[in-house]
């Protein structure tokens, strides 16, 4: 009989086994948390806020190509078109600078800092868990190729390409759509800053 129930194993010495098991899971579990680990769920998770960035960058990027391949092929070297009165207008320039023509000198400059915000926004993607943080950097990235396109193929060369600006405010600089992503981009990321969201979707008080 005593043999049987070794073998076989008693009810008692089966419930005090699985306590055991219960604890290398949790410790398992612990080991997952303390390494950085993601857990399973999280993955897709990111995976999903990352799409959503690119996803964002590409609209964005497509309609600012758009827009300024018409107004090359419509608006430039024609009179500029009154949208609302004398307070909005279109009118076709080309801007060797940067976002509403300041710095025209620094053309090279410019493109090198464009193309280095792409790398890092991609850079940083890889982290990404928050889908504010995910718009916000799909705005900055789909701007920032916009014009880098024009900087490496417009006239009048390679990296010092002059951008397309068509978007004429009375009393303001003229600016594209690309400029207007890039903007709104960085106001996103301010208020997510104020507001202690972090890109990895934590939320710290200062």
């Amino acid at each position: 009989m005593a043999e049987a129930e070794r073998i076989i194993g008693t009810p008692d010495s089966a419930g005090a086994e699985e306590p055991a098991a219960s604890d290398e899971t949790v410790a398992s579990e612990g080991t997952a948390a303390s390494d950085g680990t993601a857990a399973p769920e999280e993955r897709p998770r990111g995976r999903r806020r990352i799409v959503a960035l690119f996803v964002v960058a590409l609209l964005a990027y497509l309609l600012d190509l758009g827009s300024k391949m018409l107004v090359v092929a419509k608006l430039e070297g024609h009179e500029p078109i009154d949208l609302i009165g004398d307070l909005l207008r279109l009118d076709a320039i080309r801007n060797p600078g940067a976002a509403f023509g300041m710095g025209e000198a620094f053309t090279i400059i410019f493109t090198c800092i464009a193309a280095a915000v792409i790398v890092v926004i991609i850079r940083l993607a890889r982290k990404l868990y928050s889908l504010p943080w995910a718009i916000a950097l799909g705005l900055l990235l789909g701007g920032a190729l916009g014009n880098l396109t024009d900087r490496i193929f417009r006239s009048p060369g390679v990296f010092e390409g002059a951008v397309v600006d068509f978007i004429a405010p009375a009393h303001f600089a003229v600016f594209n759509l690309a400029d207007s992503a890039i903007v709104c981009g960085g106001i996103l990321i301010v208020l997510l800053s104020f507001r202690g969201l972090d890109p990895d979707g934590t939320v710290h008080k200062d």
